[in-house]
């Protein structure tokens, strides 16, 4: 899996973007939210990036930020979204507005991006707002708020959820254990010594 590329970039006609590393070309795509931090061409650039295997191509996407990388992702796990309309979703909205979106069911907003109906916004809000939880609240409030976006936590509730709890209980349990600029490690640990001490009282 190729996770970043480092290297000069050559030419960007949205969607699609040419980066030299190493005198090797790489083509890839990129939704208009990462075209908006580009620099000129010529400039060095780096970029967050996903590998899709299809039959008869392998595509790879570019992302300015991890936040939108990790959107991405968690679109294409939806039933009936594939890159174009994950592409389509981050041009049209920021990642925090979009997180607000799926909190409050908001599928009016949703519809108006080009390339999303009624039945895909529905969908998104489906199967989207168990799975974000918390943390997806907590990037919204992060990103209305101006304040950094809560990596920390959307990474420390991915590792819960991998180590086998639910969405939702990976957010109580970090929202029990507060964030004050931790890191991921300080939260997974905390947060797996008040499962710990929980389960103890019972």
């Amino acid at each position: 899996m190729i996770g970043f590329l480092r290297g000069r970039l050559v030419r960007r006609r949205p969607p699609a973007l040419l980066v030299d590393v190493g005198g090797v070309g790489y083509e890839l795509e990129a939704p208009m939210s990462t075209f908006y931090r580009l620099a000129e061409p010529g400039s060095e650039i780096e970029l967050h990036t996903h590998l899709v295997v299809k039959e008869d191509a392998h595509l790879l996407f570019g992302f300015a930020t991890e936040e939108e990388r990790r959107l991405f992702r968690e679109l294409l796990r939806v039933s009936g979204v594939g890159p174009k309309i994950a592409l389509a979703l981050l041009s049209g909205i920021e990642v925090g507005a979009f997180l607000r979106c799926i909190e409050v069911e908001d599928v009016a907003t949703l519809v108006r991006i080009p390339g999303v109906g009624r039945r895909t916004a529905e969908r998104l809000v489906v199967e989207l707002r168990d799975r974000l939880g918390q943390p997806a609240a907590g990037s919204a409030a992060a990103a209305a708020s101006g304040g950094r976006p809560a990596d920390a936590r959307a990474e420390a509730s991915a590792a819960l959820i991998a180590l086998g709890y639910r969405p939702a209980e990976a957010a109580r349990l970090l929202q029990q254990v507060g964030e004050d600029g931790a890191s991921t490690e300080d939260l997974i640990r905390r947060a797996l010594q008040a499962a710990v001490g929980r389960e103890g009282s019972r």
